[in-house]
């Protein structure tokens, strides 16, 4: 008999094709759903007689009321080694096995300085204007060389775009709650207090993790401090930032533009005032979608349900 196994949010309809699937064929159903559920209640309504539940990333929470509106959830699965979304303690004291995955590079690097290079070189409007026969050339862009790069956090990720800045001849300061000097010397970037950061930055980006301490971390009060030719770019977590407070700056033109990959909700409604800002690039969370991590994600997520069919699960993501 075999065991149903539903894979979440495949936007691209790509799952069974970056991985061999073969080692769990015979032993596995798998229905892929290539559209996010409309709410809650319709991810309960769909995934019901699925011991096997893969997710992607946070594109669809499993909160408590999920959890435990799923009586024959077994394993539940992340891409990705934690997600913020998925209430483990919860799926824990239900006898949910949650695992996770590696990841391999960091994609998310290269959309931070494509943003950037958007809003200062405009390629991308650019590309658009000359295929459809445009005026030749109207932008006139700023070059990122000698300009200072604002870090709001120099984790793992902080220092890869810290490196890279300063391959682009940028000046790279960082501030975050924790960072000290000593860490910003290490890593050789320079130490700033956080109004420092915001009033000197010609580019703040934020890469913090979304928790309870950085939720709404970005106020007002930081983005009233940017400069009128300043740039926010946002590749971590909509919530971290003051999405009111950075609207209106967008809107007031208070700061020169926003590059953003992350939103409140997701995928961001066609409605959304982003999308009719001219001094604003979007991408729909690209941060983590590459070929190869996604080669990484979907082979770990053969590995974690061969495993657990075994009863030797691997990968497991413990409740805190």
């Amino acid at each position: 008999m075999t065991i149903r196994a539903a894979i979440l949010d495949d936007y691209q309809n790509v799952a069974l094709k970056f991985a061999d699937w073969s080692p769990v064929s015979k032993d596995v159903e798998l229905k892929v759903f290539t559209k996010p559920f409309a709410g809650r209640d319709q991810a309960i309504k769909a995934l019901q007689g699925f011991p096997i539940v893969v997710g992607m990333r946070e594109r669809t929470p499993f909160p408590r009321q999920v959890i435990e509106a799923l009586p024959d959830l077994k394993l539940l699965i992340t891409t990705g080694a934690r997600n913020n979304s998925f209430d483990v303690a919860a799926a824990t004291a239900r006898g949910v096995t949650v695992c996770g995955t590696r990841a391999t590079g960091n994609p998310t690097t290269g959309i931070v300085f494509g943003l950037l290079l958007e809003l200062t070189r405009r390629i991308g409007f650019e590309n658009a204007r000359m295929k459809a026969g445009e005026p030749w050339q109207i932008t006139i862009g700023k070059d990122i060389e000698g300009l200072t790069l604002g870090i709001v956090g120099l984790g793992k990720l902080g220092q890869r775009v810290a490196g890279v800045a300063k391959a682009f001849g940028m000046n790279v300061i960082a501030w975050s709650q924790n960072l000290t000097p000593g860490k910003c010397q290490e890593v050789g970037v320079g130490y700033a207090t956080r109004e420092e950061l915001f009033a000197k930055a010609d580019v703040v980006t934020v890469h913090l993790v979304l928790s309870d301490r950085s939720r709404g971390l970005v106020t007002a009060a930081d983005i009233g401090r940017m400069k009128p030719g300043a740039y926010l770019i946002n590749t971590a977590r909509a919530p971290i930032v003051d999405q009111a407070a950075l609207l209106k700056a967008l809107q007031d033109r208070t700061i020169a533009g926003a590059g953003l990959d992350v939103f409140e909700t997701e995928p961001l409604p066609l409605d959304h005032p982003y999308r009719k800002l001219d001094n604003v690039v979007l991408t729909p969370h690209l941060g983590y979608v590459s070929e190869q991590n996604y080669r990484t994600y979907f082979a770990d997520i053969v590995e974690d349900i061969r495993a657990f069919l075994d009863g030797k699960p691997v990968r497991v993501i413990a409740a805190k």
